[in-house]
Order: C-alpha cells, then sequence, then structure tokens
C-alpha cells in the first residue's frame, strides 16, 4: 500500500498470535484463537475484509485484480540489501506473489454499469455455495458467527451441453419423477441407485445392519465410474452423478488425464454431503444456499465474532519484515507498513506474502529454516484455476434466478479436461441491481490458455454480446433452443495460482482459494492448523456451552425464502 493513513501506535505491542488476511480460514482461526483466550492481532492491508474472498463493486475488483496480477518484474537498480540489524534480532524483508495472471476485463455497456456500479456485491473466488450440512455451517453455529450472516436457497441445478440445453439435475425423488427429460427406466434406475446409497448410509449410523443394503468393502475400494457402471446407470445419469451431485472435475473415464480418480467410498461421502443437505433446513429449497451480500460475508461474520472476543483489527496495514532471533534464527515478531515493530509467539500469513529469494542468501541455516515455509516451492506441472464474472441483463434460464449450471468435461468441446461450473445469482441476493444476475465461472487447468478458452466455450454457450446495430428493446435474443438468451454487460477473465498452505512451528502460511464448489477443506486446513496452535482444547467450546439457545430458525441458520 502507498498512501497509508496516519494510525497511532498499537498497544499493545506483544500478543499470542498475529494473522495477516481476513479470508476464510485465517478469520476462522481468528475467532477460535480469541474464543480459546488468545491475544489475536488481525491484520490486512486490503481497505476491506476477506482478502480473496471478498465481494467487492466493480471498480474495487478491478483495481484488486489489476494490482494483485502478474507483471514483469522492474529491473533491479542495486543489489539487494542485506537483512538489517537491531538489537537482538534481524528484519528480513518480505515480498507479496501475485495470484493472478491473465486478467481481461471488458465493459459493454459502460453508462448503464457506471451509473450502478457501486450496487454490485461480486465475489473474487466464486461459483461458491454453502452446502446445507456443510462444515462451516457446523462452524458457524458453533461459533456463533451464524448471527452476523443471511442466506437464501439457489433454486435449481442443472447440467448444461453444446447445444445450449439446460437439463435439470434430479436430486431427489420428487425432481426425478417431475423430469421430463428421463425416461421411466432411468428414473427407476436412478431411483434404485438412491435407494441403495441411503440404505448404506443409514446402515453406517446404525448398530444394528443387518436388514439394510450395504454397499460391499470391495465396491468402495473400486473407483466411482465403475462402480455406476456396475450399477448399469446410462451415461447420462452417470454423468449427472459424477459432476452436478458429486461434484467431480476431471473426466472419470478417461484415465490418462484424470488426475483425481474417485474410489466409490469418496464418491458415497459426496453423495451422503448433498443428500444430508437436501432436508437440514426447513426454509431450504435444495441442497445449496448462498449468503446474501455475497460471500464476502463469511468471512466477515467469523471476524465479528473474533471482535466480540477480544481480537483487534487493523486494514489497511501490510506487514513489511520478520523479526528474527539473531542467535536462534527463531520468529520474533514482525515490523509493519506503518515503521512499528510488533511482537507474537505465532503467526500466519495470507497465501500472496513470501520471502524474496534474495533475502535467503545472506542468513543462517537456522534462520533459514524459520523461514522455509514461506519460500516459494518450485512445482512441476503446476494446477491453477480460471475463473469468469460476467454480468448480464436477462436470466440464462427463464422464471428462474439464482442457479448453478455444470458442464460435464467433453460437454462443450472433446479437448474440455475438466467440468465447468457456472453459478447465476440475482438482485434478491443483494449482489446486482433489479434486472440484472452475475455469472460465475471456473474450471480447473494447466495453463492459462486452456483455460480461458473453456470459459469463453461456456459463456458463448450462454449469453450473447450486444447487438449495436439492431438492439432489441427487451435486450435478449432467441437461441437454437427457443430459450432467451441474456445480454452480457460486463465481463472479467482471470487465471489464479492454487497454492497450498504451509504449517510451520512458529510461522504458517494459509493455502489460497481452491477450486472446490464448497468450503469443506477450506475449513479443514483452518481446523488443523488450530489443533497445531492449541493443542488439545475443544474448539468454540465457550460458545458451544454458553450461547446455543437463541435460533433464528428451528436449526439456527437464516434462510429467507
Amino acid at each position: 500500500m502507498i498512501d497509508l493513513p496516519p494510525y497511532p501506535p498499537l498497544d499493545p505491542s506483544n500478543y499470542d498470535l498475529i494473522i495477516v488476511g481476513t479470508g476464510v480460514s485465517e478469520s476462522v482461526l481468528a475467532a477460535a484463537a480469541s474464543s480459546s483466550g488468545s491475544s489475536v492481532l488481525h491484520l490486512d492491508p486490503n481497505p476491506f475484509y476477506g482478502s480473496h474472498f471478498a465481494s467487492l463493486s466493480l471498480p474495487d475488483l478491478t483495481s484488486f485484480l489489476h494490482s494483485n496480477s502478474v507483471s514483469p518484474p522492474p529491473p533491479p537498480s542495486s543489489p539487494p540489501l542485506p537483512p538489517s540489524n537491531n538489537h537482538d534480532f534481524i528484519s528480513v524483508d518480505l515480498v507479496n506473489r501475485s495470484l493472478y495472471s491473465s486478467v481481461e476485463i471488458s465493459s459493454f455497456e459502460s453508462e448503464i454499469l457506471e451509473e450502478h456500479s457501486r450496487r454490485f456485491n461480486v465475489d473474487l473466488c466464486s461459483p461458491r455455495v454453502v452446502f446445507c450440512a456443510d462444515e462451516s455451517i457446523n462452524l458457524m453455529l458453533k461459533s456463533g458467527a451464524n448471527n452476523y450472516v443471511e442466506f437464501k436457497s439457489i433454486d435449481a441445478s442443472f447440467v448444461g451441453d453444446s447445444s445450449g440445453e439446460l437439463r435439470n439435475v434430479p436430486d431427489s425423488r420428487a425432481a426425478i419423477f417431475k423430469d421430463k427429460s428421463l425416461t421411466l427406466l432411468e428414473k427407476n434406475q436412478l431411483m434404485k441407485f438412491f435407494k441403495l446409497v441411503q440404505s448404506h448410509l443409514a446402515s453406517s449410523t446404525e448398530n444394528d445392519d443387518t436388514t439394510t443394503v450395504k454397499i460391499s468393502e470391495e465396491d468402495m475400494e473400486s473407483p466411482f465410474v465403475d462402480f455406476l457402471t456396475k450399477m448399469r446407470l446410462p451415461p447420462k445419469i452417470k454423468s449427472i452423478i459424477l459432476y452436478a451431485i458429486a461434484m467431480l472435475d476431471y473426466d472419470q473415464d478417461n484415465m490418462e488425464t484424470c488426475r483425481q480418480l474417485l474410489k466409490t467410498k469418496e464418491g458415497i461421502a459426496r453423495l451422503a454431503l448433498y443428500i444430508t443437505s437436501m432436508g437440514r433446513f426447513s426454509n431450504a429449497l435444495g441442497a445449496l444456499i448462498y449468503p446474501i451480500y455475497g460471500q464476502g460475508e463469511l468471512p466477515q461474520a467469523f471476524c465479528r465474532r473474533a471482535a466480540v472476543k477480544g481480537c483487534i483489527y487493523v486494514l489497511r496495514m501490510p506487514i513489511t519484515a520478520l523479526l528474527l532471533d539473531k542467535e536462534t534464527g527463531g520468529y520474533k515478531g514482525v515490523k509493519l507498513a506503518s515503521g512499528q515493530e510488533i511482537f507474537s509467539q505465532k503467526l500466519i500469513l495470507d497465501p500472496c506474502v513470501t520471502v524474496g529469494l534474495e533475502s535467503l542468501s545472506s542468513l543462517t541455516d537456522q534462520q533459514n529454516e524459520t523461514l522455509s515455509v514461506l519460500v516459494p516451492k518450485v512445482m512441476v506441472n503446476k494446477e491453477k484455476i480460471a475463473r469468469g464474472i460476467c454480468v448480464i441483463r436477462g436470466s440464462v434460464k427463464a422464471d428462474v434466478s439464482n442457479a448453478l449450471i455444470v458442464y460435464p468435461p467433453k460437454s462443450l468441446f472433446p479437448e474440455q479436461l475438466t467440468a465447468i461450473r457456472v453459478l447465476q445469482l440475482g438482485s434478491g441476493l443483494a449482489v446486482c441491481p433489479a434486472d440484472m444476475h452475475v455469472l460465475y465461472l471456473s474450471t480447473l487447468c494447466d495453463n492459462d490458455d486452456q483455460g480461458i478458452k473453456s470459459l469463453l466455450s461456456a459463456m458463448s454457450n450462454l449469453v450473447r454480446l450486444p447487438d449495436r446495430e439492431n438492439q432489441q428493446s427487451d435486450s435478449v435474443v432467441e437461441n437454437d433452443t427457443c430459450e432467451a438468451k441474456p445480454i452480457l454487460l460486463w465481463r472479467a477473465l482471470y487465471v489464479q495460482e492454487l497454492v497450498k498452505g504451509e504449517f510451520g512451528g512458529t510461522i504458517s502460511s494459509m493455502p489460497s482459494p481452491d477450486g472446490n464448489l464448497n468450503y469443506n477443506e477450506i475449513v479443514e486446513s483452518a481446523l488443523k492448523l488450530y489443533e497445531q496452535l492449541m493443542g488439545s482444547e475443544e474448539l468454540f467450546k465457550e460458545e458451544t456451552s454458553v450461547e446455543n439457545t437463541t435460533e433464528e430458525n428451528d436449526d439456527g441458520v437464516d434462510i429467507e425464502d
């Protein structure tokens, strides 16, 4: 940050834990550590909460992506300076690495968007939703963070293909019977499969499982796609289960390109999450919900919980250096951009923060070992995720506002190696003005060109650029399937690097947003780090015993109709 406000010195200057970045994982940790009685200082270099999980206006999103995208480094004007010495410790400069590349932002109706630009709450790392049985929901209920966020249901889920047709995902008994695209035989096959899964899940929770059908251990260890074939499910049904319910990314039928061949036991666990989410909350229409005002509300809810427990928050405050003990090389504290030195027992960093390689050459072996979790790793076949955002006038499906769309591998073009997910959200979620929708798209990729190609293919399947020569008053046109195609008003394309978290003794680095649709792995990384920090101490023990009484609905989560 360049223009920092004149902050007064922080008092106190010693803490049990310093956390940099207010993403979901960092905010969960701040709330948990504060609840356990630890003194926590929570910093963020940005002027907003959420870090890479933030929801921003269009101008702020554009500014963030451009300022945090890959750019060629400036030529060195002079040799790097050695770490500065001060008292009993040395100062090692930190640098920020860019998570984003190939940023391309286009506006096709500038005047309209400028008028409403501040009425958007656009997510940085969508598409992402909350399963009603998601671990993040359980954690919100346990911590009391559910009191600071409201949700709405995702109205429907669809599977798309190159024809432009969007077919409903038959994910319940009622949906299967209503689905006109399924034959009677296919309906019976799908019902039989779901009944087997539910029977297996029931047997896993009951003491006496002799009366229930259970999937054999041999089948549980086999590839999930093979098990579905064994169940005589046709390719169309298999595709729906694999990519629109189990939410897999890679083509399970292609052993050469599939990086994550799922076993049946893992597939059943994914189906269990979906099935248990279906009926958990009385106000939810299905398995999926989304926070009103954007996913940036989730980290803010945990931050509010942390603040109630004494956590100190400072935004617009980067850290510029780490302080290491001269003799032992151990971590001592950080230097803020304001120049103040702050000390703590442990430090947790945003995935963008790292140590410049040139700074390591003049350090001792012990000091280098302390900083090892921050040294950029050279990775072969580094995986990325391509993301896209569209502002559209109209809806991709008539009479549906909030919807999830999945394009299975090879459904749009033969070289499509991974599934593409699309999430449409409307003004009822307070993410955009009325008569508009926001589309989020994502797909895993090996390189930027591959990912952008996939996103553009999905976009062209769903939306249409404005026709300035013959623009219709209702701003929609008809596609080949006679479904109204919405008009594209604004678009952002970018590729995000996937960075794994690194857990160290005193310094840890959190992971970047992953490519999953839900928050389970993100929350799990926070819980694992909490165990390392706090040992066996129960998570949110005080909140569980004291504040588990007042609830907005029977289940404690506020879901608007």
